[in-house]
């Protein structure tokens, strides 16, 4: 205990600071309910879960009660998770002290009888003669209440992901209802109609009975299915380690089969103890690198249930994909040991793991969909990003080391001498030994960032260059991405999108491959305080690593104080003590002729990788001319393009507007034919760092937030929409912009807002689904409003 204390200390003092001002929550007292209102009558004809109920649910409860922040664990993304129920203790309980028992649904557990002993409850049926089932006290109570058109919500009622929930059962909720009156459901927004409402209560009193509807497979898809589970599932060793490590970069993905006919159906890979053509028996595991303690196949299971945009991470499998894998990992032979098995050291270190399979394959086949990769630990799965999104900036742009120019791909003796040192922690969440555990996996990074700094400018003497970053073979836009982050969420899209950035990463294969496994692989929601601890302040490192891949490419005697630009402050500190010293001494390949090194080496990236950029001019934060709209774009979604572009790539200093806005505004712009477009409308807020766990609130410089403007969707949850006319675009604009006090910024509310209350909440919400679901389809689906502003 006593070697503890300095250990513990020691990570506080230099990753939790600054932590010293918590505030207080204060809550209002909650206002005496209104009179209710009566209640329209339960539906007395049969009622259609599939026809009637299904719609309603996708419709108004969905946006709340989805993947693992569902409120209560009520997930109603299918039939499965209704008729589980609800659960009182909260997956994202970061405090824990024991990882609690995993609840996933279509894993877990296989029955309703199995959820029930785990401590889930109906919300269908009621507990005893004297209460109501639960959804039909909940949806009458919002009913008996509602709120005002378009009124702003009582103090009294309190929002965000931070709210305790209450998870009333049905034999509790008189006093439920009692204590919160205006807390019915849908919660705090503009509840059902009187016909959904009918049709909902109808159903429930009908005995709620939700048929089995077993998925059919077409001929097509049952075909498709069994030549790829057949591809999975060879018998060869080397077929065997390179399934297993396809498995472990594709068990997040939604997997469908672009060469088949009609609306793709997504499906998820698993490891089952049955083979193909038969039954799927999931093999339970924690995370997918754990040992399945027995035989095994791969097998393809359809994906039900609606679609939600924060857990939709499309991958394509066809026929080019399967020849693609062929030609990266089988046409040149390899030597072959034995099979590798689930230890720690493997699950810690997939370079040990997978060492036998040629770095380039890997590397490479990432690259191929790079997007993809860096979805899922950016944007998914677990649908709330606070371990991986509080150590990054809100906007950034990344690249990716060439596999020709990367020294792990083509320096055999290096990578044996860097391997034993990309292990990663997070497998042992002893508390006690939390401490210990960082420094050991601290000192080994920094060994490799030591390493990997005299390797580079030995192999590489004339030092970094342009010539260095994957350029997608000029035809593959994975080369380039922005990502944003949106506070405790995150996104990312293809190309250099928004102004230039105050920092980029430059990823090479031992970076990107560390980040997945640590943020997906080896992540697990349902751990305890210590695993998720060590797996942010792992990320914290890999973000450093990869800023100072990119400094390599500036000039020698400059680097240090631009990184000390990235990190003021209280961030000084970790140099030298967390971090490994950056290199201000090698040359950089790349000549520069003004002051603004990194100013000018973004735009040579801009002029340089125009083929495989998505956005190559984004006139609308990057203009350089007065004309700063899409030019393929007609003319009315022009004028609103020249419009907003005057919001964006400006600092707050001098466009007060900013400080009002949330985290992610989307804007519909519509014209006189009821034509409409969107924009995602994004807060940058500046960082003096992004080093500590805590005290966000302190490291803020508000004066320096800048506004991106992204012409579609990105984010999956809004915190607010603005429904603005064309014609009224300008003015829209010159108020936002020049709202310097909240009262400013209220009458904005007031003409353009959708408020949780507005009468066409929901129908505008969707409309954005309609809109994304016409032009990205594979990406489109329900958004959670759970983070949605009241203002």
């Amino acid at each position: 205990m006593r070697m503890f204390r300095p250990c513990m200390y020691f990570v506080s003092l230099f990753f939790l600071l600054p932590a010293c001002q918590i505030n207080n929550t204060l809550f209002s007292s909650i206002a005496p309910a209104p009179t209710p209102i009566a209640l329209p009558a339960p539906a007395e004809n049969p009622v259609s879960y599939a026809e009637e109920i299904r719609p309603i649910l996708e419709k108004k409860c969905v946006t709340c009660h989805s993947c693992y922040d569902a409120p209560c664990q009520l997930n109603l993304e299918g039939a499965e998770g209704l008729l589980r129920g609800a659960f009182r203790e909260s997956i994202y309980g970061g405090a824990r002290t024991e990882a609690m028992q995993p609840t996933r649904l279509g894993f877990d557990e296989q029955t309703i009888s199995g959820w029930r002993e785990r401590g889930f409850y109906s919300v269908l049926h009621a507990e005893n003669k004297q209460s109501e089932a639960l959804i039909s006290s909940m949806i009458s109570l919002a009913k008996q209440f509602p709120f005002p058109a378009n009124s702003k919500l009582p103090d009294s009622i309190e929002l965000g992901i931070s709210r305790k929930n209450q998870c009333a059962s049905s034999e509790k909720f008189t006093d439920y209802a009692h204590e919160y009156p205006l807390s019915g459901m849908p919660f705090a927004v503009t509840g059902l109609s009187d016909q959904e409402y009918s049709l909902l209560a109808g159903w429930v009193k009908q005995g709620a009975v939700i048929p089995d509807e077993p998925v059919i497979l077409t001929s097509d898809e049952k075909k498709v299915i069994e030549e790829w589970e057949m591809f999975f599932n060879q018998n060869e060793n080397r077929n065997k380690l390179v399934a297993r490590w396809l498995f472990e970069h594709l068990f997040v993905a939604s997997l469908y089969f672009p060469e088949l006919e009609g609306a793709p159906r997504f499906f998820e890979i698993l490891r089952s103890s049955t083979p193909s053509g038969t039954d799927i028996e999931p093999i339970v595991t924690v995370n997918p690198n754990d040992d399945p303690m027995g035989p095994f196949f791969y097998r393809l299971r359809p994906i039900t249930g609606s679609i939600v945009h924060k857990r939709r991470i499309p991958y394509p499998l066809h026929q080019e994909k399967q020849q693609r894998i062929n030609a990266l990992f089988f046409n040149k032979p390899w030597p072959m040991g034995n099979l590798p098995g689930y230890s720690y050291t493997e699950r810690a270190n997939p370079f040990v793991t997978f060492v036998d399979i040629p770095a380039y394959a890997r590397y490479q086949f990432m690259l191929d969909d790079a997007e993809y990769f860096v979805r899922t630990f950016i944007h998914g799965p677990v649908c709330r990003g606070q371990i991986a999104t509080d150590v990054i900036r809100d906007h950034f742009w990344t690249l990716f080391q060439d596999p020709e120019s990367d020294l792990f791909v083509t320096n055999t003796a290096y990578q044996r001498e860097a391997i034993p040192l990309l292990a990663m922690p997070g497998q042992n969440d002893n508390l006690l030994k939390m401490g210990k555990n960082w420094l050991h996996y601290l000192k080994r990074h920094n060994d490799y960032q030591a390493l990997r700094q005299n390797q580079y400018v030995s192999q590489q003497p004339q030092g970094a260059s342009l010539a260095h970053i994957w350029d997608g073979a000029g035809k593959n836009k994975n080369a380039l991405l922005t990502i944003f982050r949106h506070h405790n969420s995150a996104s990312v899209v293809g190309g250099l999108v928004g102004d230039i950035p105050q920092t980029l990463w430059l990823m090479d294969y031992p970076l990107l491959e560390r980040t997945y496994y640590e943020l997906v692989v080896n992540f697990d929601v349902f751990g305890n305080v210590a695993h998720q601890l060590l797996t942010r302040l792992y990320f914290d490192v890999i973000r450093n690593g990869s800023e100072h891949n990119f400094m390599r490419l500036m000039p020698a005697g400059q680097r240090e104080a631009i990184l000390h630009d990235w990190y003021q402050d209280l961030g000084k500190l970790k140099f030298g003590i967390v971090y490994e010293r950056i290199d201000d001494e090698s040359p950089s390949a790349e000549i520069f002729t003004t002051e603004n090194p990194k100013q000018e080496l973004a735009h040579r990236i801009l002029a340089r990788f125009q083929s495989v950029n998505t956005m190559p001019s984004d006139p609308l934060n990057r203009c350089q001319n007065s004309n700063c709209s899409r030019p393929d774009e007609p003319q009315w979604v022009q004028s609103a393009d020249a419009a907003l572009s005057n919001l964006a790539a400006r600092p707050a200093a001098g466009l007060s507007g900013i400080k009002q806005l949330p985290e992610v505004t989307f804007i519909r712009v519509t014209n006189e034919k009821n034509e409409r477009t969107v924009y995602s409308l994004l807060r940058d807020r500046a960082h003096s760092n992004v080093a500590f766990i805590l005290g966000e609130e302190l490291r803020y410089q508000p004066e320096k937030d800048q506004l991106t403007i992204y012409p579609g969707i990105t984010g999956s949850y809004p915190n607010f929409i603005f429904d603005v006319p064309v014609a009224q675009i300008g003015e829209f604009v010159t108020l936002l912009g020049n709202a310097e006090k909240m009262e400013h910024f209220e009458y904005i509310v007031e003409t353009w807002g959708i408020r949780r209350t507005h009468p066409q909440f929901w129908e505008i919400l969707h409309d954005f689904t309609a809109w994304q679901s016409e032009r990205q389809p594979l990406i489109a689906g329900i958004f959670d409003i759970n983070r949605y502003e009241n203002f």
